[in-house]
């Protein structure tokens, strides 16, 4: 009887451990007994590359997939990461919010990424995150968005609200007039985006004549336009994102809306957008960017003309978005060394990533839009923000250009609630909230 008792045991761990197998069992000070290394010596280090390659989405999020191959191929070429090269595992989330929370926990679970690299909307955003705090993994989230959020688990390489709309707004008033009118997707990034933005409005002596959101990928904007023809603004300010944007744009100058006295004042609208609506239904538009294609720096022609010839730049531009994804890759590659350098290849966890990324600095030598550095404290980026205004051929002509960098502040408008630190948000009574989305 003890016999079989005993074999019954042998036989009921051994199963046990082979179940677990595919994720290994080491023991570690720095992980978790029975936690398998993220990155192993002397194999590929494997990342996630999670955006929408079909649907609404795609429009942007292909453009993102692809820069992030091409950057990942240069660093690869360069010697990869202490010697190991990257291997993306790369997801399509088909522009359905579900479907990038499935593919996050596999990524993470099944496949073992070291970090993700995902998103263009603060929607699918939030959709992932629980997933990213609950596994202490990260994110690295490279465009623009709202701010309100603390996360210990997030590096933003896009601008934030008070490095877009607060120049964006203030400008437009003086150049066009005072009465405004705001269009969004109707999901949180434009309804926050407009919060800061009425802030700023509000501090130029700006009107606003009306508000309207229309649900994301959704392409008919006949009434929104009836109502903007009756409020008679001087300009429009555009949170619509995706292949909706594209609609928006077209719409309004078939309707036979005039640009040069309603012009669209955008956080979105770049050169893929307005080359994939056409260059005539973007001209004379404006957006809001830390980067656009033509930006006269050598590190930018050389980053133009070596994309658009590799195989991945079949799109025929480059835009703010591909260029903040781009500099994740970089920014990522930084706080890596910098890990493995502290604590050695195989104890390297995710959250060992973040911690060495406070204060990394992309140089002008690598950045396309020259000089950014990731903030020690919010862990988003310092940069300095641009307004361009298309041109005829579809390229954006600089016309307000910030001297210097400018702080990413995620509670710009909202001051009271604290500061968002290495830590989690600081209330002014000293007690620090963690994971705040």
């Amino acid at each position: 009887m003890r016999t079989d008792r005993r074999n019954f045991m042998k036989a009921t761990l051994g199963a046990a451990a082979a179940a677990a197998a595919p994720y290994g069992f080491v023991k570690s000070i720095n992980q978790a007994w029975g936690a398998q290394s993220w990155i192993k010596k002397g194999e590929p280090i494997k990342v996630g590359l999670l955006f929408s390659l079909t649907g609404g989405l795609a429009v942007p999020e292909e453009d993102s997939t692809l820069v992030m191959q091409y950057a990942i191929d240069e660093i690869n070429k360069s010697g990869g990461i202490a010697g190991q090269p990257i291997e993306p595992v790369i997801v399509d989330a088909k522009s359905d919010f579900n479907v990038y929370s499935e593919k996050t926990k596999e990524l993470i679970l099944r496949n073992r990424v070291v970090a993700i690299f995902g998103c263009y909307t603060s929607a699918s955003r939030k959709a992932i995150l629980p997933t990213v705090m609950a596994q202490n993994h990260l994110l690295y989230y490279p465009t623009c968005y709202e701010g309100a959020e603390c996360t210990q688990n997030t590096i933003c390489t896009g601008p934030l609200a008070n490095q877009h709309s607060k120049d964006l707004i203030p400008f437009m008033v003086q150049q066009f007039g005072k009465k405004v009118f705001f269009v969004g997707s109707n999901y949180v990034w434009p309804k926050e985006s407009n919060k800061n933005a009425k802030v700023w409005l509000q501090q130029a002596g700006g009107e606003l004549l009306g508000e309207e959101y229309i649900p994301l990928g959704s392409s008919e904007f006949g009434p929104v336009l009836n109502k903007i023809r009756e409020a008679k603004p001087n300009f429009i300010f555009s949170t619509v994102v995706g292949a909706s944007d594209i609609a928006f744009h077209k719409q309004f100058k078939q309707e036979g809306f005039k640009v040069d006295s309603m012009p669209i004042a955008s956080l979105t609208t770049g050169e893929i957008e307005t080359r994939a609506m056409g260059n005539e239904y973007g001209a004379g538009h404006f957006l809001s960017a830390p980067y656009f294609q033509g930006l006269d720096n050598p590190t930018n022609h050389k980053f133009v003309e070596s994309f658009l010839k590799s195989k991945y730049g079949k799109n025929g531009v480059t835009h703010y978005n591909m260029e903040e994804t781009y500099l994740s890759a970089y920014v990522f590659k930084y706080g890596l060394e910098k890990a493995i350098a502290k604590v050695g290849v195989e104890e390297v966890t995710p959250r060992a990533i973040r911690d060495n990324t406070g204060g990394i600095k992309v140089e002008d030598a690598v950045s396309p839009e020259g000089l950014i550095w990731i903030d020690d404290q919010n862990f988003n980026t310092w940069l300095k923000p641009k307004i361009g205004q298309c041109q005829a051929d579809g390229s954006f002509k600089i016309v307000k250009s910030s001297a210097e960098h400018v702080a990413p502040d995620p509670y710009s408008i909202y001051p009271d609630l604290g500061k968002c630190t290495a830590d989690g948000l600081k209330a002014a009574d000293g007690k620090v909230r963690k994971g705040v989305i």
